[in-house]
């Protein structure tokens, strides 16, 4: 089916072909984009901010760029928007929180939003998200939680909800979020989108608020892996405002979709990834296992281990950010929040030094197994999405609380900043379940390559979640 520009399901790179070749105007793009979210984000609450008058100035600009016969960029009057926790010029960073609400407007916006708009895209707001990002559900006390839109009553996950919620619905084609310990991906698997959390430091998070800076990544969530792709090379390069920023040049991704997995060798994780987790979050990864034409298994060495130690580390970095804040306005936090920080404020520094070596070894065994494999499957999450509000699910016979384990299976791999796609899988008509796919640090070309050979296939897909009906404001 042909979509038109227009069309909620059309993809980044048709919307900017079509402002490009004159079909159709920026502005027309943005119109469109808006009244979408205005109808629609009451329903889901991805949206904390619109900046309507921001964006019309920009999609005019772009068309009066197009006007006087000027190259116009990769993302052409394509509408994007940015987790809350990244700096948008004339709006306060709020975080997901109440408290940050007070500070002053960001005067200039983040390194990745000025990357994405000198490609052409055009900015539309900021979205809900967890309180300061800690958090795996998409639940948020102050605005109420981003709702997954293929069912409004379960989540979005977290803690980029608002940004699957606004890509899964077809209110952006494009969105950032942030990911620690997950929060790009969990949101992705259970919205049923595509995500990337690209190496650690390959893009700038220069402009974006803390967490735990040792874990801290920025990514894209998109409904197609060239989209996802194309946004990430409009936002690669060195950074001097941000310390950690790679200063390697740009490794394109785009021109290496077509190649496929031809010449990959391909694992799926076993061991802790086939325990932990229910029949149908086991069944996507076989799913996606057996088109890919892989039966190989590997084992990844101490991974509890290593959730153990970047549980620790969250906490202990993300109350340092915190401590302030926590003496002078601890009830102003979501609950569940402040406690887990003011816990982390306790750990002592012996343990946090034990979790620093202890990441340096188990950094070193699994780039060690890049010499064995080239990508490796496993699942993005132990289900589907839970019901808002759920405090607890069931798996292998225990009882395990939703906020802390939606992110058993991500965890791992941002402690120690390897690049992972999200691809997301239907396996019926139930809510997406999602496929991580991982490779060795740099290899961002990789996880895409694979994520692009699953959607060609039809094995992975992202399509617009149904509104119709659902336009109205959810009741609580």
């Amino acid at each position: 089916m042909t979509t038109t520009a227009l069309d909620p399901s059309c993809p980044a790179a048709k919307i900017a072909a079509d402002v490009a070749a004159g079909g159709i105007s920026a502005r027309a793009v943005i119109d469109a984009a808006l009244a979408r979210i205005e109808a629609l984000n009451p329903a889901i609450d991805a949206f904390t901010d619109v900046v309507a008058a921001r964006a019309r100035a920009t999609a005019a600009a772009i068309d009066q760029k197009r006007a006087r016969g000027e190259i116009l960029g990769s993302l052409a009057g394509v509408p994007f928007a940015v987790k809350n926790l990244i700096d948008v010029a004339g709006l306060p960073t709020r975080a997901g929180s109440k408290i940050n609400r007070e500070r002053a407007p960001a005067r200039e916006d983040a390194t990745l939003v000025q990357r994405l708009e000198a490609a052409g895209a055009v900015l539309v707001g900021a979205l809900n998200m967890g309180e300061y990002a800690y958090d795996f559900t998409g639940e948020n006390i102050h605005d109420g939680p981003s709702r997954n839109p293929h069912a409004l009553d379960h989540m979005s996950g977290g803690s980029s909800g608002g940004s699957g919620a606004a890509v899964a619905a077809g209110l952006v084609p494009l969105a950032l979020g942030s990911d620690t310990n997950g929060s790009i991906r969990v949101p992705s698997a259970l919205c049923g989108t595509f995500g990337l959390k690209p190496t650690y430091g390959r893009l700038s998070r220069h402009g974006s608020f803390p967490f735990v800076q040792s874990l801290d990544h920025l990514g894209p969530l998109a409904r197609s892996v060239a989209d996802l792709a194309t946004a990430y090379d409009a936002m690669q390069g060195p950074d001097p405002a941000d310390p950690v920023a790679t200063t390697r040049l740009p490794d394109p991704a785009t021109p290496l979709l077509k190649r496929g997995i031809e010449g990959l060798r391909i694992a799926v994780a076993d061991g802790y990834f086939a325990r932990q987790a229910d029949r149908d979050a086991l069944e996507a990864v076989a799913v996606a296992a057996r088109f890919l034409g892989t039966e190989q298994r590997i084992e990844i060495p101490e991974v509890a281990r290593a959730r153990a130690a970047a549980y620790l580390m969250t906490a202990a970095e993300g109350a340092a950010v915190h401590l302030d804040r926590l003496r002078e306005h601890a009830p102003d936090f979501d609950p569940a929040v402040r406690d887990r920080l003011i816990a982390g404020a306790t750990i002592p520094a012996a343990w946090v030094d034990r979790a620093q070596r202890f990441r340096r070894w188990f950094r070193d065994r699994v780039n060690a197994l890049f010499d064995e494999v080239d990508v490796i499957l496993a699942p993005a999450t132990p289900c589907r999405a839970p019901r808002i509000g759920q405090k607890s699910f069931t798996l292998d016979g225990k009882s395990l609380p939703v906020r802390a384990n939606l992110g058993i299976f991500t965890q791992p791999f941002s402690f120690i900043g390897l690049p992972v796609a999200l691809a997301p899988l239907r396996l019926d008509d139930g809510l997406p379940l999602g496929v991580q796919i991982i490779a060795a640090p740099w290899r961002e070309d990789l996880t895409l390559r694979v994520a692009w050979a699953l959607e060609e296939g039809g094995c992975a897909r992202a399509p617009v979640a149904d509104l119709a009906g659902k336009s109205g404001a959810h009741d609580p």
